[in-house]
């Protein structure tokens, strides 16, 4: 009876491998909840999958997007991955979801936010839940990008929940990082956190249009004097502001130009692979760090003593650092 539970699980990674390498978008969706799923057997299923697909190349450009509450982050990415798909791209949009602490699940409907993109063919979008992560940054959103892309998708857009101190998170795990901002530069700068404004290669004021358009150009002049004297993320490279109107589609080309131009300023120089490796170190880091957390929490003498040191805490008869280094302490000792 083993054996062929056994067997059976085997065929549905194979199926699911060869789904992937395929472009099967059902089968794909069923990887990337076995990467998402926090258990142990879906784990070692999902690292299966990945480690079978290590081979499968793909020339992908891996872009970030995040923006001020109300900057229309998916409204643009509906414009302008549409665009990209009627260029003949393939776009895989990765919307990182505020978690509900009730329900732990998403609760935002991407799909819906995005329209026509969710109806092209050329395009997948994955909702996926933050699980209050910081930044917005889905666990395993990683292992994700990575199917995404042996799926053969080649242009992978990260949407994040806003600005905050997380986005540097986001920032190593893509190759180009967009703001999106509104008007009325001097104003919002005072609602985002400090170096935000150091981190992405392109600023985008977005809803240019209307009569909204002539403060969007003198937005757009105020942030481009405030670039000038910020240090670039990218070495060698001018972050600039521009406008944009997802609503009327206009500078959606002009944005893409200059990711291209990026692209290639970035691998002439190398520097498009040192940041690629630099990411593979940082997935390595991240995993390990998440392993021991898990491994940790899931130990059986660690479950026993923890509602106790946490009561010595709440009572006030051990510090905090005290009831700490005993659990890591009990953890390590037991640890073979």
């Amino acid at each position: 009876m083993k054996k062929f539970v056994k067997k059976s699980s085997e065929v549905l990674v194979d199926q699911l491998i060869s789904g992937i390498e395929e472009g099967d978008r059902v089968l794909l969706a069923q990887a990337i909840t076995l990467v998402e799923s926090n258990a142990k057997r879906h784990f070692e299923k999902a690292q299966t999958i990945i480690e079978a697909l290590l081979q499968k190349k793909n020339s992908s450009i891996r872009i970030g997007i995040t923006g001020v509450p109300g900057a229309g982050k998916s409204t643009f990415i509906d414009s302008f991955g549409t665009y990209l798909c009627q260029q003949g791209f393939r776009v895989a949009v990765l919307a990182i979801d505020p978690t509900s602490q009730v329900s732990k699940g998403s609760i935002m409907g991407d799909k819906t936010r995005m329209e026509r993109l969710s109806k092209h063919p050329n395009a997948y979008i994955r909702p996926s839940p933050s699980g209050g992560n910081l930044g917005g940054v889905s666990r395993k959103t990683r292992e994700t990008m990575f199917l995404c892309e042996a799926a053969g998708y080649n242009i992978i857009l990260v949407e994040t929940m806003g600005v905050g101190q997380g986005e540097f998170v986001v920032r190593e795990m893509v190759d180009f990082f967009l703001l999106l901002v509104l008007t009325g530069a001097g104003d919002e700068l005072q609602t985002m956190k400090k170096g935000i404004m150091e981190l992405p290669d392109l600023v985008v004021v977005n809803k240019a249009d209307g009569d909204n358009a002539a403060k969007a150009n003198k937005a757009k002049h105020e942030y481009n004097l405030i670039l000038h004297y910020l240090k670039s993320y990218t070495e060698g490279w001018e972050t600039r502001a521009v406008t944009a109107s997802a609503l009327e589609e206009k500078g959606i080309k002009e944005v893409w130009e200059i990711i291209k131009a990026f692209e290639d300023h970035t691998k002439k120089r190398n520097l498009f692979y040192d940041r690629r490796d630099q990411q593979q170190l940082n997935w390595l880091h991240d995993l390990l760090k998440q392993e021991l957390y898990r491994h940790f929490y899931d130990h059986p003498q660690i479950k026993d003593r923890l509602s106790v040191a946490e009561e010595n805490v709440r009572s006030g008869t051990k510090y905090v650092s005290q009831a700490a280094l005993e659990l890591v302490n009990l953890f390590l000792e037991n640890k073979v």
